[in-house]
């Protein structure tokens, strides 16, 4: 691992440093606009070129602990942040089922419910016909036995009219066709069959 940062750093210290030849060499090529040109002093170039080079390489001492640690803290940030958002995923994905199943275990119990009050209705339609059945049957029954009763009730006043009639009439009969005399031979016919009786 430490043999990967070694070459990791002498790789971006040779890439820093052929910008900056490049860039210095390309500045000294440009010359200095309407001045004469004049040699390149590869000499003080080459101090120029080693001092960035110190200065960079300081600088990438000093910063490189705090650099390092900030893109792994960065990484470690990001990691932890991915795994919260996998974490989050699993549990809305969790929730989600949950809450698929209950409503579908609530859409079989509405269905059941529904279903248990459509047989009930229907039982309880049937059980209110047969009672209309019965209450009709016995209304029939105290309706004929009523009838029965008025009918009786009714005859016998017609016989008691009747009778009363009768003797209303034989006793006009009598009174009209019965003599004192047919009327003392019928008491003593009767005296003496009661006599003869006892």
């Amino acid at each position: 691992m430490r043999n990967d940062n070694r070459r990791q750093l002498l790789k971006s210290i040779f890439i820093a440093g052929t910008v900056v030849l490049v860039a210095g060499t390309a500045a000294y090529a440009a010359g200095g606009g309407g001045e004469e040109h004049q040699p390149i002093d590869w000499k003080d170039f080459g101090y120029r070129m080693l001092n960035f080079a110190i200065l960079a390489g300081f600088l990438w001492w000093l910063s490189a602990k705090k650099v390092k640690e900030f893109f792994a803290g960065r990484r470690d940030d990001i990691k932890e942040s991915l795994n919260q958002a996998q974490a989050a995923k699993e549990d809305a994905e969790r929730k989600y089922k949950d809450y698929v199943a209950k409503l579908e275990k609530a859409t079989e119990e509405i269905d059941g419910i529904a279903e248990m009050i459509k047989s009930q209705g229907l039982l309880e339609k049937d059980k209110m016909i047969e009672e209309a059945r019965k209450a009709a049957a016995k209304i029939e029954e105290d309706t004929k036995s009523r009838m029965e009763q008025e009918f009786a009730t009714a005859r016998n006043q017609l016989r008691a009219e009747a009778a009363l009639l009768s003797i209303q009439l034989a006793e006009e009969l009598l009174k009209r066709n019965i003599t004192i005399q047919d009327h003392e031979k019928m008491v003593k016919e009767y005296m003496d069959k009661v006599v003869i009786k006892h």
